[in-house]
């Protein structure tokens, strides 16, 4: 299960893994949070080197997990659990480090409860979004959509569709035939261009819209069609993608207006502190 973290408005990819029931965290995105390095992954090669010359291998505590790239697809990434950054960060001058720390163990604790009670997984996105700056109306559908999703890869998890690339190339086949772009297309007409930024993340309530209905309808179609295999479950991607495709060319005609949207959240952080500060100045 992956899932973005957020350490001081910055945000860290990480991965629940069942095998070791511990959270794996991407390196480099530790090493942007706690320096504001413009180029982390360059920052995190040199402290190897470093350290290697020193006789401590920091590879060693890490474990490559494929994880979103800034393109939307899955790749190879160094990441380590809560004991392993503890040794890392200790590489890291950063006044942050002591803040990171009890994040981390609180991360840690969060996830243990959430094993018990899923519900607070839910509630806790709720409250991450809304820290954000999202509405409420937003936040249910971006929610929804994520429920939509997960149900989605179970499908096709359960349907032979093992790897992830396969899972990278049906999702962009259900969005180019939903939206006429692939989801790196989608970010580049959006302007999003950090490692981190979600494209769901930005859509507008309409582009979530269509999203879930191009995923359930993929849904619906490789059940019906019990699917098996890659290529039969690509035919039903195309297919779910296109009934929503085809829904929102109807709207756009008859509304005269087109769904998909360069408007992006980008500015809604800055917007959520303005109004703390402006706030506080006034309390």
């Amino acid at each position: 299960m992956s899932n973005i973290k957020l350490f001081e408005s910055k945000q860290i990819r990480s991965i629940w893994s069942e095998d070791d029931r511990k959270w794996y965290f991407s390196v480099t995105d530790v090493v942007a949070a706690l320096t504001d390095s413009p180029n982390p992954r360059d920052y995190w090669y040199r402290i190897k080197q470093r350290e290697k010359i020193s006789g401590i291998e920091l590879s060693t505590i890490c474990r490559q997990l494929k994880l979103e790239a800034p393109d939307s697809k899955l790749r190879e990434t160094d990441c380590s659990h809560t004991e392993g950054l503890l040794r890392i960060i200790q590489s890291i001058p950063s006044p942050k480090a002591e803040p990171f720390k009890r994040w981390l163990a609180k991360v840690g604790y969060e996830r243990l409860e959430e094993i018990e009670n899923p519900e607070l997984a839910a509630k806790r996105m709720r409250e991450l979004y809304q820290a954000k700056g999202y509405s409420d109306e937003w936040i249910e559908k971006r929610v929804r959509g994520i429920a939509i999703r997960d149900e989605l890869t179970n499908e096709w998890q359960k349907r032979g569709v093992k790897q992830q690339r396969e899972y990278a190339i049906l999702t962009a086949e259900i969005s180019r035939a939903t939206f006429g772009m692939t989801p790196a297309e989608y970010k580049d007409f959006k302007s999003l261009d950090k490692p981190a930024d979600n494209l769901r993340d930005h859509m507008t309530d309409l582009e979530l819209i269509f999203t879930m209905l191009g995923e359930a309808s993929t849904t619906e179609i490789a059940r019906n069609r019990d699917a098996q295999g890659y290529d039969r479950n690509r035919e039903a991607a195309v297919e779910g993608g296109t009934v929503a495709g085809n829904a929102r060319l109807d709207l756009e005609q008859k509304s005269g207006r087109r769904v998909a949207s360069r408007e992006n959240y980008k500015a809604l952080p800055e917007a959520v502190m303005r109004k703390k500060l402006k706030k506080k100045v006034s309390g």
